[in-house]
């Protein structure tokens, strides 16, 4: 961003010029998807998909190949991991592409695949076919993060790096808490199914009525952060099989992506205040 008065270059969403005190003018871009609306499509697809994948604690194995533990987690942490990447490459390879897309177009098109992904994810028995239903969900969430992203400074401001780095506190904080208390989590899929289910119905009224929400994004965040233990306990209580890893990896891709959404929701707001 270049100062008008003194000509200098300052970071991308700066309010100030950090050479002359100027105040910079602000570029008003309409996002592709509110918070909000990004990671409620993201929770509904993950409820669905969880509704889908429950009935496998209970399914016939037999003949199916089992995997070790380690090789099982090693998996699941890889297809994680994998989601991941992919959307921090497209933040810093497609923001611009991203904010110039019609909002509705992509917003509509990242809910269709969404959706769809998570079906072929829940249903399938095969790795490759699930792993192909994953990227359904990864590539169009990716878009509207790199949206996202791109209108809160770029994938180098504080805002963006603030989100990031409490997203991976907290991620790492539930894994901790995981291996310590692993009983704490088991009982937890009910009433976190029920607070998701009753977010996603209240924001959905919000928006229809063009409330604000921020209240919403810090109980989202408490959501999520409490499913990303839960789902890691769940995916230890299915057969070790190559395709329940590819699932299992979807359900918490979601909760972690989510989570940085609603964060990064966060982060702007107090900034803007």
């Amino acid at each position: 961003m270049i100062c008008p008065k003194c000509g200098a270059e300052n970071e991308n969403g700066s309010k100030f010029c950090e050479y002359c005190g100027n105040k910079l003018p602000q570029m008003e871009r309409r996002p592709a998807a509110s918070a909000q609306e990004a990671s409620a499509a993201g929770s509904a697809a993950l409820v669905m998909g969880r509704a889908a994948r429950q009935a496998r604690l209970s399914a016939d194995y037999s003949g199916a190949r089992i995997l070790s533990p380690r090789a099982y987690n090693l998996v699941l942490i890889g297809v994680v991991l994998w989601g991941l990447l992919v959307n921090v490459i497209l933040c810093f390879t497609a923001a611009d592409a991203a904010v110039r897309m019609d909002p509705e177009v992509l917003f509509l098109g990242y809910i269709v695949l969404a959706f769809l992904g998570t079906v072929i994810s829940a249903k399938s028995r095969s790795a490759i076919i699930s792993f192909l239903g994953y990227n359904l969900v990864v590539v169009p969430l990716g878009l509207v993060l790199a949206a996202a992203v791109e209108i809160c400074g770029g994938a180098g401001s504080a805002v963006v790096r603030d989100a990031f780095v409490y997203t991976a506190l907290i991620t790492v904080g539930m894994l901790c808490a995981i291996l310590a208390f692993p009983e704490l989590f088991k009982g937890l899929g009910g009433a976190l199914a029920g607070c998701l289910l009753g977010l996603i119905l209240c924001e959905a009224v919000l928006l229809i009525l063009r409330v604000p929400q921020n209240m919403t994004d810090w109980v989202a965040a408490g959501i999520f952060s409490l499913y990303i233990g839960y789902d890691v306990y769940r995916s230890q209580q299915f057969e070790r099989t190559l395709d329940n890893a590819v699932d299992c990896a979807l359900d918490i891709y979601l909760d972690i992506a989510n989570l940085f959404i609603r964060l990064l929701s966060i982060m702007r707001s107090k900034d803007n205040d």
